[in-house]
């Protein structure tokens, strides 16, 4: 995987993760919250309720007792129940119905001591049916109401219940009364998402709760519609819908899907724009940094960049310098271990081959001075040792001549190479041109050798002339020299010249006045000047430039000894 890979999913997750993070905490802290309101809203609707049982109870006990008392002054009721006046009975059948409208109950019942219904106002068929034990619940549940299920003509009702007394002629009469329970139902007030169930103990639970229960309030219950005789407990529940909250879920997943979409896209972008900016770079140091060996370290590193890449390219550019400046003098040291050893392999040669020489002569002034007359005989006995020392040095002359390669002799044109090396100049490092001769002739020689000339005396003065901006001209002529005719070659330039000692100086081998020289060019040109039988001639003074001028003959040059 690469740098730039890595970089863009490390950017992409560094994007996302925190994202999602975030998303699914704002969600799970919404939902705590979201509970724990819920929770308080359940709590504060619970206390609600009991405080609404309580006061619709009292109001139903109210209602009974202001009936009770009615009772007991009114006549025709006393006719009833004390003369047994059957115009008062029929009357009596009916009063529990007007009276249950009159004072806005949903349930009364008139009963005497022993339990009998004497007047019915939901369900007025109920009279004469022995219910005993309600009066009995209800008195035992005292003040509390009682959730109560009785019969009426179209069904039955539920009603909270509460139950009064009184006494009449030595009888006791009770009654039951009860408001609508269904006013308990109604939605919890400013919030939708909470309802009330009633959950009576002949349902199951998942009938009444069609949502999640979140808190229930106990209450007593009798069935007597169902005949039962003993007290059962309904539950009043608060139940939570969850539309909100799911509401609220939908609302935080779409949004955070959006801001997932959009931060993916933007991170992903901006990561591939941020990768390729780091590793364009990068890759473009390594591919400069790849062209770098030995034989080529005149790479520059130059970046006006001030963060870490900029660092590292002037690093490697400081580094390439240090390499360029060691292999210099590695290549110097190394030139000059190989010239040394070479000397001191030539005077070990030519000491061997004198030393026997060096002897004979040294015999043979022996005897001229102690036997002059026996100096022809030494010297026919030695002749022999000069003649095979003698052989031995021209042996020795002619392996060394071998370390140079032979001059080729072959048609030149001069003005063709001259040409070559001034095109071969880089343009901007100073004016050269080049002024040829139209009418020159070509001259058998080597064009190697001749164009290394011309190049080591156009590089020296492209040099000297480099720091003031002058100018060099390179030029060509005809020449006639001993007795025919040849070819001049003239480098001349305007840079600062040389003293009489530089002069003196310039073709020792390893004299040099540049940075980084070797101080071995004019010695290969004259060297190669005389391998082609030339001459060479130097003008030159301080302030006034240079001018070199090398003659090569038409003919055939001197062979090297």
């Amino acid at each position: 995987m690469s740098f730039r890979t890595r970089l863009f999913l490390a950017f992409a997750f560094a994007v996302v993760l925190p994202l999602c993070a975030l998303a699914l905490g704002v969600r799970g802290e919404m939902e705590r919250r979201l509970g724990e309101e819920y929770a308080r809203r359940v709590s504060g609707t619970l206390e609600s309720l009991r405080g609404e049982i309580a006061r619709e109870g009292a109001g139903a006990a109210e209602r009974l007792a202001a009936l009770a008392s009615d009772l007991e002054s009114d006549n025709r009721f006393r006719l009833a129940m004390v003369r047994n006046d059957p115009a008062a009975h029929r009357e009596l059948l009916d009063w529990a119905g007007a009276a249950m409208h009159l004072s806005g109950l949903s349930l009364l019942e008139l009963q005497d001591s022993s339990g009998r219904i004497l007047s019915s106002g939901h369900f007025r068929n109920e009279y004469g049916r022995m219910r005993p034990e309600t009066p009995r619940l209800l008195a035992a549940a005292g003040r509390t109401p009682m959730l109560l299920r009785a019969r009426t003509a179209e069904g039955s009702i539920l009603a909270l219940a509460r139950l009064d007394s009184f006494a009449l002629s030595g009888r006791r009469f009770a009654l039951v009364g009860g408001v609508p329970a269904d006013r308990l139902l109604r939605p919890a007030a400013g919030d939708p998402d909470l309802s009330l169930r009633l959950a009576l103990p002949t349902e199951s639970p998942a009938a009444a709760t069609t949502g999640q229960a979140m808190g229930d309030l106990a209450l007593p219950f009798l069935d007597a519609a169902g005949g039962a005789a003993s007290p059962d407990t309904a539950r009043l529940v608060v139940v939570q819908s969850g539309a909100t909250l799911a509401a609220v879920r939908r609302s935080l997943d779409r949004w955070f899907l959006a801001a997932l979409g959009l931060s993916t896209a933007l991170g992903l972008g901006t990561a591939a724009w941020l990768s390729a900016r780091v590793s364009r770079p990068l890759r473009e140091l390594a591919a400069q940094t790849e062209a770098i060996d030995l034989d080529r370290l005149d790479h520059e590193f130059r970046s006006d960049r001030h963060d870490e890449i900029g660092a590292l390219s002037r690093v490697l550019g400081a580094m390439t310098a240090r390499l360029r400046a060691g292999a210099a003098r590695l290549r110097e040291a190394e030139r000059r271990v190989a010239m040394g050893d070479l000397a001191r392999q030539v005077n070990h040669d030519i000491k061997n081959g004198l030393a026997p020489i060096r002897n004979v002569l040294h015999h043979f002034d022996e005897v001229a001075r102690d036997h002059p007359a026996g100096l022809a005989e030494v010297y026919g006995e030695r002749r022999g040792t000069l003649e095979s020392s003698v052989a031995y040095l021209d042996t020795l002359a002619r392996n060394y001549a071998r370390l140079t390669p032979a001059v080729g002799r072959e048609p030149c044109d001069v003005n063709a190479v001259v040409g070559e090396v001034v095109r071969a100049i880089p343009a901007g490092r100073s004016a050269v041109r080049a002024e040829t001769a139209a009418d020159l002739q070509s001259i058998p020689t080597d064009r190697v050798a001749l164009r290394r000339i011309v190049e080591n005396l156009v590089g020296n003065a492209v040099d000297s002339v480099a720091a003031a901006g002058g100018s060099v001209v390179v030029s060509t002529g005809s020449v006639g020299r001993g007795g025919s005719p040849g070819v001049r070659i003239t480098v001349a330039d305007t840079g600062p010249g040389m003293t009489r000692t530089q002069l003196d100086q310039a073709f020792d081998d390893f004299y040099t006045t540049k940075d980084g020289g070797t101080g071995l060019g004019l010695s290969i040109v004259r060297r190669l000047v005389l391998d082609l039988g030339g001459a060479l001639r130097v003008d030159t003074a301080p302030g006034e430039g240079t001018r070199v001028t090398v003659e090569l003959p038409a003919g055939v040059g001197g062979e090297r000894g």
